[in-house]
């Protein structure tokens, strides 16, 4: 197939691109490269890349020409990042999106794969794990942007027939992820024998889910037509302060765990628990993300 993946050169949509190209697929990404290339040299020389923003309809509507899929996976990500920048954030999800499903709906993609997030959920339904039903409580303006999006493509294939699947990713980890986000912070403080800085008590938990597993569920939700919302979720909840002690064990690390208080503009992103169902992802491709979060660490450090 012919795919065009948004946001192809961070984390998840570089190991999308990986994965798509060892399969292939032609594939071209356009990423705006803000966090830089996160693209493997091999895997670049396969690719047709473009530097640009999503937000240029004119430059989405012509690179989607011809394609049979989208990968939209560009975004505002980081919690501080995005804490200090609520308009951007909201303007790349909202845009964006508009004008990924304008050129889909004008080149006749068959499909769009929308990158979501867990963050939807916010505070609610705390004490189970979370299901697609459960009523959402977005807080952040990132949130509430992926949620909306949600609501957009849906009445886009409501009304128009678009085939779409959102992607709620829970904590999504894994190699080559940089420290904006809490596994790689924890491994580099870890190794350089630094303080591993864990806000509030460190009882508070998250379902992290290895992005073999991620890219796994992203590539074989490419046979489900339709609309649909699926979590991406490993089932597994570990607390934070358990999370730096494995890395502290796995790395051999002489860190001690220091417990700061979180910086006031993160309050709205400190959910108390998270832990996502796949009974819906099992459902519709046979398949639960499975990899444990000892088994992932120990991948990362392996890799470094």
């Amino acid at each position: 197939m012919k795919i065009l993946i948004t946001g192809g050169a961070g984390f998840i949509g570089s190991n999308l691109t990986k994965r798509l190209v060892k399969e292939g697929h032609e594939v071209i990404v356009l990423d705006n490269l803000l966090r830089g290339n996160k693209i493997d040299r091999e895997t670049f020389t396969k690719i047709t890349f473009v530097n640009g923003d999503v937000r240029d309809a004119d430059l989405v509507k012509n690179l989607s020409v011809g394609c049979d899929v989208i990968y939209h996976f560009a975004a505002v990500l980081g919690v501080d990042v995005v804490a200090d920048a609520p308009v951007e954030t909201m303007d790349v999800e909202v845009i964006g999106t508009r004008n990924v499903v304008n050129a889909a709906e004008q080149n006749n993609v068959a499909k769009i794969l929308y990158a979501s997030t867990s963050g939807i959920y916010g505070h609610s339904a705390i004490e189970n794990a979370l299901t697609e039903e459960v009523l959402v409580d977005p807080r952040t303006s990132y949130a509430m942007a992926k949620r909306y999006n949600e609501i957009y493509l849906a009445s886009h294939h409501e009304e128009k027939g678009l085939n779409a699947i959102s992607l709620r990713f829970f904590n999504v980890y894994g190699e080559n992820q940089d420290n904006r986000m809490v596994v790689p912070r924890f491994f580099e403080q870890a190794i350089q024998n630094k303080p591993i800085t864990v806000f509030g008590t460190g009882k508070q938990t998250r379902d992290f889910t290895y992005i073999d597993d991620t890219i796994e569920a992203c590539v074989r939700l490419l046979e489900i037509d339709g609309y649909h919302i699926v979590n991406i979720a490993n089932e597994e909840e570990w607390n934070i302060e358990d999370l730096a002690q494995k890395i502290k064990d796995i790395t051999g690390s002489k860190s001690e765990i220091k417990y700061i208080d979180a910086p006031r503009k993160r309050y709205d992103y400190e959910v108390e628990r998270r832990v996502g169902s796949s009974d819906k992802l099992q459902r519709l491709i046979n398949m639960k993300p499975d990899t444990t979060l000892e088994e992932g660490l120990k991948k990362i450090y392996n890799s470094k």
